[in-house]
């Protein structure tokens, strides 16, 4: 049984890169979130850092570049929400 990825979301300010590329093998990136637990492809942790698409396409490999344009045409993820588990009582003191 085949499992779904799973992807941390990655904050980001106007004007910042939006693409993560894996620096451990190259071969992967994504737009304003990174896999978890590791990279899909060579299970590096933490190898992700953040590129625009102009520098994606001064370095990266043709397969690499592919998934860069086709990643920065996806839609924005939708924002996580935090969990906030009800009944759980405020940390406020009580006068």
């Amino acid at each position: 049984m085949s499992q779904q990825q799973q992807f941390w979301p990655v904050e980001f300010q106007a004007g910042e890169p939006d693409l993560w590329v894996c620096l451990s093998c190259l071969t992967e990136v994504y737009r304003r979130k990174v896999p978890m637990p590791d990279c899909p492809s060579c299970h590096g942790v933490s190898t992700f850092e953040p590129f625009a698409l102009e520098a994606i396409r001064d370095w990266g490999t043709e397969e690499l570049i592919a998934k860069a344009v086709s990643a920065s045409s996806e839609p924005d993820p939708q924002p996580v929400e935090a969990l906030t588990p009800a009944g759980i009582p405020s940390a406020e003191p009580s006068v």
